[in-house]
């Protein structure tokens, strides 16, 4: 009976799948954040649900569920009904998630239907200017002759921040020690008071300090250079191959929602990237406007996941 009443479903869907497109949505659309208000990542959300609401003709309701590298929202998303009225907006962190928390009480993949990657960003490596590199090149010198002398500090353990350096150290075969701090503000702090040789910049934050000269920047973690900083290598031309730690966001419902909605989404998430206040502000934030499809987003979530995974269990690193 079971099989029947979902082939009947999903039959009637399918038969149905234009005047569900358009018919949805029937109320407001509660949209879960699992970040801090008034972070990055919280500001990219708001700007892209304030441009949803108006080609979707309901508001999406902000839902800020922040704590344990967003673990606490989404399980929340993922027990929703998958009727297209709970979104969630999913990064870079819940793909380093499931290879830190044994525990996780969730799977990206399973639990939820991908609809689109939204952007993508990339981290500046900066020194000191006390530090004697003034390239990626002559920084992984320094740290050959200097093994476990140079330290580098993170936004905190199993974070974007410290598993760029962790990355960075099994590429470039050198040896840093890390100091994990409550958040970038205090290691940016620490790197500018000279305590820091090292960190893994977010680009809003490391390019007035670059342009100031009160850091130098040697590359960026993306895979190509940024349109906001061309001037500066990646590090992946810079002699560490094939080197990518990049910072994205997207969006996901949960599980067995509707084809014709999980479209209906992705289609006004693309539009909501095209549109020029969106663009401004996403530069502003140091991130690249992406829109992928469903099936894409969902194969780059599955090798991001791989990728940290592989890395986390090398370098021996648990959560609880």
């Amino acid at each position: 009976m079971i099989t029947v009443r979902w082939g009947a479903l999903a039959l009637a869907v399918t038969l149905n799948a234009p005047q569900l497109a358009h018919s949805y949505p029937t109320r407001p659309i509660r949209f879960i954040l699992p970040v801090a208000a008034g972070s990055t990542s919280d500001t990219l959300g708001r700007l892209i649900a304030k441009e949803m609401s108006e080609y979707l003709g309901q508001p999406l309701v902000i839902d800020n569920q922040p704590g344990a590298g967003g673990n606490l929202g989404v399980p929340i998303a993922a027990r929703a009904a998958p009727d297209g009225h709970t979104l969630l907006l999913v990064s870079s962190a819940q793909a380093i998630s499931p290879g830190l928390y044994p525990k996780l009480g969730y799977d990206l993949q399973r639990d939820f239907a991908a609809v689109t990657q939204l952007t993508a960003g990339q981290y500046m490596l900066v020194v000191h200017p006390s530090v004697p590199a003034r390239s990626v090149q002559e920084l992984v010198a320094l740290a050959r002759r200097r093994p476990g002398q140079l330290l580098y500090g993170s936004a905190g353990i199993g974070t974007g921040t410290h598993l760029a350096g962790e990355l960075f150290k099994a590429a470039a075969g050198v040896e840093l020690l890390h100091v994990p701090y409550r958040g970038m503000g205090p290691a940016t702090s620490e790197l500018l008071g000279g305590q820091l040789a090292v960190i893994f910049s977010g680009l809003p934050s490391g390019l007035p300090h670059w342009k100031s000269g009160r850091v130098r920047a040697l590359g960026v973690t993306s895979t190509s250079r940024s349109p906001a900083a061309p001037e500066l290598p990646t590090l992946a031309e810079s002699g560490l191959t094939g080197f990518e730690a990049t910072t994205w966001q997207g969006l996901a419902v949960p599980a067995k929602t509707p084809a014709p909605i999980v479209q209906r989404l992705k289609v006004e998430a693309d539009r909501a990237l095209r549109a020029t206040p969106v663009h401004e502000k996403l530069a502003a934030l140091g991130a690249d406007a992406v829109g992928s499809t469903p099936e894409q987003f969902a194969t780059y979530i599955r090798s991001e996941t791989v990728k940290w995974g592989r890395l986390v269990e090398r370098i021996g690193l648990r959560l609880d």
